[in-house]
């Protein structure tokens, strides 16, 4: 769509100045794409301003155009908005109608484009621009061209800039230039904001993003895919180099778009509004019926280039598919073979091995239970870390997480084993690379602070449980026993014979507080000694395992799953961005492990 944008633009300048030729336009048009794509990674927010004014003027200008022209040429060409011209236009040559039918539909393409800014407005300033804007403007813009060409039916190309004033025509070409400019960024933000969905549902390799903006989580770059895409279009332009065969291809991708988006609404009718069956039904056949009108069309046009477009969705659509089932497979197998519990008491708080003092922080994708490459490096290592954290990285929509709530901890096993889960929490503009002292730091603090929450926690809850349960004890041994000023102990309401025993009552409640008293001391105790014990665990050192893990097809699977699995999934993996990679760890502190995971 960027090409198609750009290269419409610059054709105005065929319009005025003769002796440019299609070969210097092509030319042009790929250098306006070189610096448009150039600039893409200093973010939209640092040319926002320019956005705004600059299309309002060229939505004005097609306004004023359409009106000029009406007004010149006539206003007979209002009567194109009586549907029965749609009749009479193909009951004279079906056919020819059918085919052009592809050709409107470019009309009214481009301006879905604006939903793409939905990361920098709201839904309904997208909506009311739209409706008192764009399409006013739109509409008058196309009714000045038709007046136009109903006076010159001999002048079919580059209808638009024919139609310009002369005295206007140098301002427009350049306002419209620039608001092609500005509506590539805008898709290709809107491409960036796919790719970084679709690698979050895990639909597509991981790559680096960049978040230009602090305020706008949706203003994001991606330099692979922006460069990516700027060759993409280069290779388009050249190939083609005609705005009639790049017009073809982008009416396929379009006809796509608006066939899938009738799908998925239809699907969220059913799942989510549950509309009645009989409303969606009416509403899947008469908008997939009417775009499956206009995709037969399209489709006619194939073998002028609309092919390459096809062949390129089709692989996009290849690399998704590949790389989800991929890691679906990788990660149902990491859940099956995650290690248990009750193997994990059976080999007691050592864990079959020789623990040495010291942290081990084990990074791994599994949010609940012991990875199986915990249990690999049980049986490749001489001895284990006295204290294990498995860390689990989550990137949340916030743009920064505040330091006191940055991880989350719990116990892995029982206390004299000292393995934790810890879940670090980053917003997309928090520092990823961070010091390794700062983070290990941050990270003990963390730590502590869970363990004490924990201890005072179970305390409250010992405190409640004795209360409770001693509460009709303490009442009714309060109601009758009375210590005189002699410190001599009486009981109230009992026969004397029975005085001896409210005595010991009451000198048993006094001991069971002693007991509680005991409990405390024993708690604060073990509190005291577990932060002991992490201190010397951190003052050992700090040790960042890394397990790999990777998948491959068992020798009796069929050839197409070895194909994929091991061959393209293999190769997307090993060239994509891995989960870690946004660490900064020293390689002296580093070690690392892979295992493979047959599937």
């Amino acid at each position: 769509m960027q090409k198609c944008k750009v290269m419409s633009a610059v054709n105005g300048l065929k319009v005025g100045i003769s002796s440019v030729n299609e070969g210097e336009v092509v030319m042009i048009t790929v250098a306006f794409l070189i610096v448009l794509f150039s600039l893409q990674r200093f973010g939209t927010s640092k040319v926002g301003l320019a956005v705004g004014p600059a299309l309002f003027i060229w939505f004005c200008c097609l306004a004023g155009i359409g009106i000029y022209n009406i007004r010149i040429y006539g206003s007979q060409v209002l009567h194109a908005f009586n549907p029965l011209y749609i009749y009479y236009y193909f009951e004279r040559n079906p056919t020819k109608a059918w085919m052009s039918l592809g050709g409107c539909l470019l009309c009214a393409t481009g301006s879905e484009a604006m939903f793409a800014d939905l990361c920098y407005f709201s839904v309904r300033s997208v909506q009311l621009t739209f409706v008192f804007l764009v399409l006013p403007c739109l509409l008058l813009g196309y009714l000045g061209q038709a007046a136009f060409l109903m006076e010159n039916l001999t002048q079919s190309q580059q209808v638009f800039f024919l139609s310009i004033p002369s005295q206007a025509f140098w301002p427009v070409v350049f306002i419209a230039t620039l608001a092609a400019l500005i509506a590539s960024r805008a898709m290709a933000t809107a491409i960036f904001s796919t790719i970084k969905q679709a690698t979050a549902l895990g639909c597509f390799p991981r790559l680096k993003i960049i978040h230009t903006s602090r305020k706008f989580m949706g203003q994001i770059y991606i330099p692979v895919m922006n460069w990516f895409l700027l060759v993409s279009c280069l290779a388009f332009v050249t190939v083609f180099g005609s705005i009639n065969e790049i017009g073809n291809a982008y009416g396929i991708a379009e006809l796509g778009v608006m066939m899938m988006t009738t799908v998925l609404v239809t699907i969220i009718m059913l799942l989510i509004w549950q509309v009645n069956i009989i409303v969606v039904l009416c509403f899947l056949t008469l908008f997939l019926g009417l775009e499956l009108f206009f995709f037969s069309s399209v489709l006619g046009s194939a073998a002028d280039g609309s092919w390459v477009l096809l062949v390129f969705a089709a692989v996009l659509y290849l690399v998704m598919f590949i790389w989800n089932y991929g890691i679906k497979l990788k990660y149902e197998t990491e859940v099956k073979q995650k290690l248990s519990m009750d193997l994990l008491m059976q080999l007691g708080c050592n864990l079959g091995t020789v623990r040495a003092p010291g942290i081990g922080l084990l990074y791994n994708e599994l949010v609940r239970g012991v990875p199986a490459i915990f249990g690999h490096f049980l049986t490749t290592l001489p001895a284990m870390h006295s204290m294990i954290i498995f860390v689990c990285i989550k990137w949340v929509p916030v743009p920064v997480v505040p330091q006191n709530e940055r991880f989350l901890f719990r116990r892995v096993c029982p206390k004299n084993y000292h393995m934790f889960r810890c879940i670090a929490r980053y917003g997309y503009k928090d520092v990823r690379k961070e010091n390794p002292q700062a983070f290990e730091q941050l990270l003990i603090e963390s730590l502590e602070k869970f363990i004490r929450r924990e201890a005072q926690e179970r305390s409250l809850e010992s405190d409640h449980n004795d209360d409770t349960d001693s509460e009709e004890e303490i009442a009714s041994s309060s109601s009758r026993v009375l210590v005189g000023s002699n410190g001599s102990i009486y009981s109230l309401g009992v026969p004397l014979a029975e005085s001896a025993g409210a005595v010991n009552s009451a000198l048993g409640s006094s001991a069971s507080f002693d007991g509680s008293l005991d409990e405390a001391m024993d708690g604060r105790r073990s509190l005291d000694n577990e932060l002991s014990f992490i201190h010397k665990a951190k003052e050992s050192g700090v040790v960042y395992l890394l397990g790999h893990g990777d998948i491959r097809a068992r020798k009796e699977s069929f050839f197409l799953k070895k194909l994929v699995i091991n061959y393209f999934y293999a190769f997307l993996r090993k060239n994509c961005r891995r989960g870690i990679a946004t660490l900064s760890i020293p390689h002296t502190m580093l070690m690392q492990v892979a295992m493979q995971y047959m599937v």
